[in-house]
């Protein structure tokens, strides 16, 4: 049974995602998810920035799981979905996944890992936030 994500944030293909053929290259499904994962956190009322400076905190990628269904080509416009499968003390999960019109053409999870924005050492969320995503987690 596939889950809609809780979030989706649009973006289309450009010449520089692609190879010579017209296809986005593996490496720049990454950004996508990226980006997606950001703007999942920023529409939380938690943008990068907020983090680092009021927090103390950044994420950074720990591992990540990807399954490459279908290509996604040159003026593509894709939906790349996100959601918080779960969230630990010093980490979470996301699924996501990558759409043309409804088509899937990817799926990922990612765990990120709560770091210190100074030593880049590994550190609670702090409980509000921790709280907060907690709330958001969808099984």
């Amino acid at each position: 049974m596939e889950i809609e994500p809780a979030f989706s944030w649009p973006t289309r293909v450009y010449w520089e995602d692609t190879d010579a053929g017209g296809v986005v290259y593996h490496a720049q499904y990454l950004a996508f998810l990226e980006r997606a994962r950001s703007e999942w956190m920023r529409a939380q009322g938690y943008g990068q920035e907020l983090l680092r400076l009021e927090h103390g905190l950044v994420f950074a990628v720990r591992a990540m799981q990807i399954d490459f269904l279908k290509p996604a080509r040159l003026d593509d416009a894709l939906q790349v979905g996100a959601s918080l499968h779960e969230c630990r003390r010093a980490s979470a999960v996301f699924a996501q996944d990558i759409r043309r019109d409804g088509e899937l053409l990817l799926t990922a999870q990612v765990r990120v890992a709560a770091l210190d924005r100074r030593g880049f050492r590994p550190r609670a969320i702090p409980q509000p936030l921790y709280d907060e995503l907690k709330a958001l987690e969808r099984a």
